[in-house]
């Protein structure tokens, strides 16, 4: 059973002029849905595809033309709730969100507000061994996103890609759980690792596939145990939500600099207007955008060419039984079969690619923590170097697990597999074959070892005083053993025949 303990971490303080101050922040992810095909309709979804070419009858809002539900992308969105241990809806409704958007032609948005797909969820966040915090998923709706303007093609006139136009989007909302620009970041950190590992979406920031509206607020210390005892906002402060943030980095700079606007502006005396902000990174400062928007702003309404969305319960356990192991559930298993510490198990479930790796390494040399050991220390040291992910690993599971291998057969001293590492990462080949035609096995004869160890003790009789006189100098043995063997002498070997003969002679 998955152990859950641990102590929640204290929020971060900020000093203002006059008083101390506590940051309260709630978290609006928008992940798009790792599907083929659009959420109304059957045009592509790839990225970086030339502009327009990726739209529909359906997506242009060109008339008469209808919507219709890509069944898997609501799959999708279900196994993303089953793996943030969320209700899923039997019975969701899609309404129109109205709002005039150049990039969005149809003039509304289809989304879910008053029946979202997916009901209370909860996410653990780490922040070290044995803290971390509970953040609470309120909801996760589906919806369909905006194209994309851009600005800078000509100095007269925007252009409009609609590539991206009826993408599916996951949006979802966090409760104001999160207390801290470091746990933000975390928050979105954990998030997209469990994406990852569900399929459900493939995380890349960098394209906008997973963008956060982060919302944040400031309060006296005490008034957030308040809010908690009673669910009442008011002993809260107005909150500001700034729009779409694709960099965790970013994420955090912008949740500190917007708190000291808000606290410079609470202590000369003025009110936090609720508005939503970008943030300019440059100038390391949010700006206005516009006011803060409610409901009723955009005149939600159901959606009249769609009907309400009714799933089974049977189709729901048939995807809770396909989930896979997911990061917390893997890195106790990590811990618990391989004996790991809780940070190296961390560093190797972080991806499940990386995870995945590991266990093939560990399989093949029958030896976890020495798999560990070289998986993270050798292999994605190698590969942090050459700039290339685990994919690209030039060394296979099966050829590192035969490194290692050769390692616990005391065939390679540990010198003599860091060399063989990087002939097989260079090279490639059989790492068995390669230390058997380049002589690199180590001597394991005693016999030969002990001659070596006798023919440098009896030519340097002055030394064998000075060791005797202070022990720490048989380290000069040692090394001229090695020295004499090519470095192919075991190394326990020669130690312990070192301190025999020493203490004999």
């Amino acid at each position: 059973m998955l152990d859950l303990t641990f102590e929640t971490p204290k929020p971060k303080v900020i000093a203002g002029a006059k008083h101390d101050w506590e940051l309260v922040i709630g978290m609006e992810v928008h992940a798009q849905v790792a599907s083929q095909a659009k959420l109304f309709s059957g045009a592509s979804t790839k990225f970086g595809a030339e502009p327009n070419s990726n739209v529909s009858f359906v997506d242009a809002a060109m008339p008469g033309m209808l919507p219709v539900i890509n069944e898997y992308c609501i799959e999708q969105a279900v196994r993303t709730g089953l793996g943030l241990k969320a209700a899923i809806n039997l019975k969701s409704a899609f309404d129109r969100k109205n709002y005039f958007y150049p990039d969005l032609p149809q003039g509304y948005q289809i989304s879910q507000l008053y029946h979202p797909l997916v009901g209370e969820g909860e996410i653990i966040v780490d922040m070290e061994p044995g803290i971390a915090r509970k953040v609470r998923i309120e909801r996760i709706h589906v919806e369909q996103d905006a194209g994309k303007s851009i600005h800078d093609m000509d100095p007269t006139m925007s252009f409009v890609d609609l590539n991206r136009t009826g993408v599916a989007l996951m949006e979802i909302v966090s409760r104001p759980d999160i207390r801290g620009p470091e746990e933000a970041a975390a928050y979105i950190a954990k998030l997209r690792q469990i994406l990852r590992y569900l399929g459900t979406c493939d995380g890349n920031m960098q394209n906008g596939n997973l963008r956060a509206d982060v919302n944040v607020s400031i309060c006296r210390p005490g008034q957030y145990e308040k809010y908690q005892e009673t669910q009442d906002f008011s002993h809260l402060g107005t909150r500001c939500e700034i729009k779409n943030m694709n960099s965790m980095r970013f994420i955090q700079m912008a949740i500190d600099v917007e708190a000291k606007r808000q606290i410079a502006i609470v202590e000369n005396g003025g009110t936090v207007d609720q508005e939503t902000r970008l943030y300019d990174p440059d100038k390391n400062e949010t700006r206005s955008m516009r006011s803060k928007e409610e409901a009723h702003d955009y005149r939600y309404f159901p959606c009249p060419d769609l009907l309400p969305l009714e799933i089974e319960q049977a189709w729901v356990d048939d995807i809770a039984a396909s989930l896979p192991e997911l990061p917390d559930e893997k890195k106790a298993r990590f811990v618990k079969d391989f004996g790991l510490s809780d940070y190296d198990a961390g560093v190797l479930t972080a991806e499940v690619v990386n995870a995945d790796f590991f266990e093939k390494v560990a399989a093949g040399a029958g030896d976890g923590k020495l798999a560990a050991n070289w998986v993270i220390n050798e292999l994605f040291g190698r590969l942090k170097k050459d700039d290339k992910g685990i994919e690209d690993s030039p060394v296979s599971p099966d050829q590192l697990a035969g490194v290692i291998r050769l390692i616990k057969a005391d065939t390679i001293s540990g010198k003599m597999a860091k060399d063989l590492f990087e002939i097989v990462y260079t090279e490639g080949g059989n790492p068995e074959e390669i230390a058997e035609a380049r002589g690199m096995k180590q001597v394991t004869d005693t016999g030969a070892i002990e001659a070596a160890v006798d023919e440098i003790i009896a030519a340097n009789p002055a030394q064998v005083e000075k060791a005797k006189q202070n022990p720490k100098l048989a380290g000069w043995f040692v090394g001229q053993v090695m020295k004499a063997t090519g470095g192919k002498a075991n190394p326990k070997a020669v130690n312990e025949l070192v301190a025999k003969k020493l203490a004999e002679a």
